[in-house]
Parts: structure tokens; sequence; C-alpha cells
């Protein structure tokens, strides 16, 4: 029985793979940033509901996600599809494959959701990048009554047990007072100086955190002509920790190298949250350890064992869901996520495979995990 249902979970994924890899070019054509990806939302919704999935877009108080339902079994999977692009770098970090894969694995789910006893969501969610889409659609409800959410990620290399930072962002913005520089500067107040003593502050700061703790930023106004000194300054600033608790104590410790630079020239200082901390991902031991069997399977390399090294809202998820983030190499340790080689790599013929492999590994896993919980016997590996 169970050999037969992979069987046939992996000829959908096959039946549909030209249009699955159509889906994943022309999202890769067509890069849109966090919020604004109507064209790819709109692809992945349309190809499902093409093949009888009930779609509701937008979904959740968000304009570019989607929620597709199939099946009304007890166990309930959430499939995330990614779609966000890179600012200047379009497709850098392959979310293009991401929510090609979420599509295809519930394709192929869909029609065998009865005898699987599943209940099929997917889920298109915006922003990843920037801007935390699933925590945003956790807090909406999106992910109520799910047993189980996954998603595939392209990488340098193969993970099963992925881990991730925990992830919180600062703006920062110094207001001042301009004056003249050499006819009266000493009735100016230098933002640009306050964001120095701060950087100053912060490189210091460095020195005194534990290893894994991780504080970078960039300056996106410094003032607007060296004759006239600058009355303000902002930038844009991410904190990294293992876990969420740690969160907190680092962000105190950098807002008050912000402050310090407001005091030390006399400017004011505004720091805000623009979006929700990205928690650290925690992956279930049950599934992955169904995910690593399959992708073994499907001819996978072994999967590495790697310390947290990015950052999901998908790790929000798995603070409220049993969930999986398994990454698939795609590069073959040539280059990585947010270089622009990975977005040519994103195309590739081992990007391609990803994606295959992704859909078939993600139905599977589905299939196992909605097996165990009916007390079922293990589905076994599909004969390939």
């Amino acid at each position: 029985m169970m050999t037969n249902i992979k069987t046939a979970l992996l000829d959908r994924v096959t039946a549909h793979s030209a249009a699955l890899l159509d889906l994943s070019h022309r999202i890769h054509a067509h890069p849109e940033t966090a919020f604004g990806e109507h064209r790819a939302a709109r692809w992945c919704a349309d190809l499902l509901a093409a093949h009888g999935f009930a779609v509701t877009a937008p979904a959740y108080g968000l304009e570019t996600a989607f929620e597709a339902t199939a099946g009304d079994g007890p166990f309930t999977v959430v499939l995330a599809c990614e779609y966000d692009a890179l600012p200047g770098l379009g497709h850098a970090c392959g979310h293009n494959l991401i929510a090609a894969a979420g599509v295809g694995a519930a394709l192929a789910l869909a029609p065998h959701a009865a005898e699987l006893g599943l209940t099929v969501r997917v889920l298109g969610t915006p922003a990843e990048e920037r801007g935390a889409g699933k925590a945003l659609l956790l807090e909406a409800g999106a992910f109520e009554g799910a047993d189980a959410a996954m998603m595939v990620h392209p990488c340098p290399f193969d993970v099963a047990d992925f881990r991730s930072f925990a992830l919180g962002t600062l703006s920062v913005e110094f207001t001042g007072r301009s004056a003249h520089p050499s006819l009266d500067p000493h009735e100016g107040r230098n933002a640009a100086d306050a964001l120095t003593v701060a950087q100053v502050a912060l490189g210091l700061l460095r020195q005194q955190l534990p290893p894994q703790w991780r504080v970078h930023g960039v300056t996106t106004h410094a003032g607007d002509a060296p004759n006239a000194i600058p009355e303000r300054a902002t930038a844009e600033y991410e904190i990294r920790a293992l876990a969420a608790e740690d969160l907190r104590e680092l962000r105190e410790r950098v807002s008050a190298c912000f402050r310090a630079g407001a005091l030390a020239t006399g400017c004011e200082v505004a720091l805000t949250r623009p979006e929700p901390d990205y928690l650290d991902f925690r992956s279930d031991p049950a599934l992955t350890a169904l995910w690593e069997a399959n992708a073994r399977a499907l001819g996978r390399p072994a999967p590495e064992r790697r310390e947290p090294f990015a950052c999901t809202d998908m790790g929000n998820v798995s603070h409220a869901v049993p969930a999986i983030h398994p990454v698939l190499d795609i590069s073959g340790g040539a280059c990585g996520p947010h270089e622009p080689a990975f977005a040519e790599a994103a195309l590739s013929p081992a990007a391609e495979q990803a994606l295959f492999d992704g859909a078939v590994g993600m139905a599977w896993t589905a299939a196992d995990a909605a097996s165990a919980s009916a007390g079922q016997p293990d589905f076994g590996a599909a004969p390939l």
C-alpha cells in the first residue's frame, strides 16, 4: 500500500514537472521583492486552482499571500511557498525553487488526500527576505489546525536537521541641526557624527559578544552635501543570536550604542522595529527523520550537520507547529545564497533536480506523517 502510494506521488510530480519548471523559470525571470510579489503569487495560485484546489487570494490580510486547500482529512499539512526576491540580486536565494517545489508537493498529494487522511494546505508566504511574512501569517491564524508544516530551500549543501539564528531588525534615525560647516559650525548638531560614534561603539561591543551573536547593518542616509552639517542620518541594522530569548539582551546592548551616539553629539535618536523578530528554527525530530529517509531514497547525498548559518521566518512557524526546513544543494559549494552567482545556480540542472526532489520528498514525508498519525505502518521508500 505504502510503496504504491509513494510511487504514485513520484509519478504525479513527474507528470507535472514541465509546469513546475515553467513556474520556477517565470518567477525567476520576474523578480518581485517583499510584499510586491503579485505575479508570483498569482501564478502559483492559478496552477493550484487549475487542479482543483480551493484558492483564497489575497489571504490573511496580506495582498500577496494566498491559501489553497484540497482534501478534508484529519491530518493537516501546510506547504509554505516563498517567492520574494532580493533587492538588486533577483532570485539569488532561489525562492523560485521553493515556490515550485511546494506547489509540486501539493499537486502530488491532492488526488490521494482521502486515502492518506490528509488536508493539504498551501500557503503563499510573501516577504521572507524582509518583512517576516510568515510571522504575520502566523499571527493572523494561517497555521491554525496544522499538524505539520514544511518547505525546502536551495543551498550549497544538503542539510536535513536545519537550524537557524533568531533575528531582530532595528531602524535608526538620528536628528541633529544643520549649519554651515565653516561659518557657524558651533550651531550645528551633526547627525552623521552621531551615527559614526554609534558604529565605533558597536565595533568595540563586538569584542565582548558571545561567538554566535551577530550585529551588522548599513547606513542609508548621512547628509546631502559636504557644505552643510547633516541634520539627519539613518541606518538599518540586524541582530542575530542562537535563540529568540537572547535577542532581548542583544537588542538592549546595541540600542545603548545608538543612544551613546546621540548623547555624545547632542542629537536625538529614534529606534524602531520595522518587522517582527524572526525566531530560531527548531526542526521537529520525527518529521526530520522521515524527510532524511525519503531524501536518501531519492538519491540525495548524506546530509551535513551544520551549526546555524542563516535566519528565516519559518522559525516562527516552528515554535507553533511541528516543522521542517531541509536545504538542498544546487551549487556544489561554488556559491551561496545572496551572491549573484546563486541566482544563476537557481536555473541550473542541479536546481531542477532539487525542485523535483524537494517536491517528491515533501509529498512522501507528508504521507508518512499522516500514516504515523493514524497509527498505520510506515510506507517505506518508493522503488526508483
